[in-house]
């Protein structure tokens, strides 16, 4: 981690600083990953009262640490020791945070490939795949009219309940543009 003071009113002797580097030591090592991040220090004294003020960047978010105290190093320490709670909470939160890729269709979940018995069928032609319907959906009844609407340029077949007699019915588009209705 790379550090930089400023002081306001303030000098650190070299020994001061060796300590110093070896503490934040301890932050650079929670947040370094692939780049190296880098801290900046303000140390300030007004009224006998020594100021330290740790600032990092973190992935789009800055990580501030302040501590005040008649001692100068115990300003800093406590700065340090706010500063690297907050690294803790950003690892975790960056962590356990859940990333799941979004699903296209929300009606249709897509299973493994059904696999098929004979080891010849499958070697001569494509695999096939079986999608499912989620039955959880309460859908409303349609109309045959509605459901013609309902389909578009893309779907070859339509699965819909009935409106009239309430049984499901599967509507599929022919070749030459019309529809065939099954009723079950």
């Amino acid at each position: 981690m790379k550090i930089t003071y400023t002081g306001r009113q303030v000098e650190l002797a070299p020994a001061q600083l060796k300590k110093l580097e070896a503490r934040f030591a301890k932050i650079g090592k929670l947040l370094d990953g692939k780049e190296e991040r880098g801290a900046h220090v303000v140390l300030s004294l007004e009224r006998k009262t020594h100021t330290a003020e740790a600032t990092v960047h973190y992935y789009n978010h800055q990580l501030v640490g302040l501590g005040s105290d008649t001692d100068l190093f115990t300003a800093i320490h406590l700065a340090a020791e706010k500063l690297e709670k907050q690294c803790v909470k950003a690892r975790t939160k960056w962590r356990d945070a859940k990333r799941v890729p979004h699903k296209s269709a929300p009606e249709v979940e897509t299973d493994k490939p059904v696999p098929s018995e004979a080891g010849a069928e499958a070697e001569a032609g494509p695999e096939r795949q079986v999608y499912r319907v989620k039955p959880a959906q309460k859908r409303k009844p349609m109309t045959v009219e509605e459901a013609v609407l309902e389909m578009d340029k893309t779907r070859d077949y339509l699965v819909y309940r009935d409106a009239q007699t309430d049984r499901v019915s599967v509507i599929l588009r022919r070749r030459d543009g019309h529809f065939d209705l099954v009723e079950g």
